[in-house]
């Protein structure tokens, strides 16, 4: 059961995951979504491997959001606004963000995109338009240092006044993305050549299934889903 979260179907915890996000929001109590938060947070302790120090960095800004719903909820909200209110926006604010990173660190992009095409049926020329992006994430990364070191070495001076500096980023942005284009020309020229239209069937060498680790979760997700409805009937 160790690492459960990382096994299921990307699909499959996505619907679960899109469903609860739904559910959470028909609920104004502050106890439905501080329950649900709080088993989320339990949920990846005990069934995914998490590098916390990273989930705390990635999730403060969502908790300073949260702390800003609360405060001008009572502080610029109408009259009828109360604690209860301020706290449920808040708690919201968590739920649905442990919600998105408890996805994003448990998920790899690739069988993602590969399980919507093969269990969700998403268009082939979407994915793998998607896929190429992906791919062109950390070539762009490297790109943009090469060309600033490259004026670097040609004497280019950056400026030190932030306005300047961000206007000066042009000389390194134009470039990079010129190479881009190029790039992806290439890749679609390479993929016609190779026989890729998107249409008709299409097999897959990897095939992402779904298995029990897909009904285990399921049932994580709605026991998670009811208990915290329950608590909100019972606050």
């Amino acid at each position: 059961m160790y690492a459960l979260l990382h096994r299921m179907n990307p699909s499959v915890k996505f619907v679960f995951i899109t469903v609860s996000m739904i559910a959470m929001a028909f609920f104004f109590n502050p106890w439905t979504p501080l329950v649900f938060f709080t088993g989320v947070i339990f949920m990846q302790i005990a069934f995914a491997k998490i590098a916390w120090k990273t989930w705390s960095l990635m999730m403060l800004p969502f908790l300073l959001g949260a702390i800003g719903y609360f405060w001008t909820t009572l502080v610029f909200g109408n009259e009828d606004s109360t604690i209860g209110t301020a706290l449920s926006l808040s708690f919201r604010v968590l739920a649905f963000s442990s919600l998105s990173l408890l996805f994003v660190f448990t998920t790899k992009p690739v069988d993602f995109i590969m399980s919507l095409m093969q269990q969700l049926k998403l268009s082939p020329k979407i994915a793998y338009s998607i896929l190429v992006g992906y791919q062109f994430l950390p070539v762009l990364k490297d790109e943009f240092f090469q060309i600033q070191q490259a004026q670097q070495l040609r004497g280019v001076e950056v400026p030190k006044p932030p306005v300047k500096r961000v206007l000066a980023m042009r000389h390194v942005l134009i470039p990079m993305l010129a190479g881009a284009v190029r790039k992806a020309e290439r890749t679609a020229f390479a993929m016609e050549a190779r026989g890729f239209t998107g249409e008709g069937k299409r097999d897959f060498y990897r095939k992402i299934s779904v298995s029990r680790a897909d009904a285990a979760g399921a049932v994580l997700f709605l026991i998670l889903l009811i208990g915290s409805m329950a608590a909100g009937f019972l606050s």
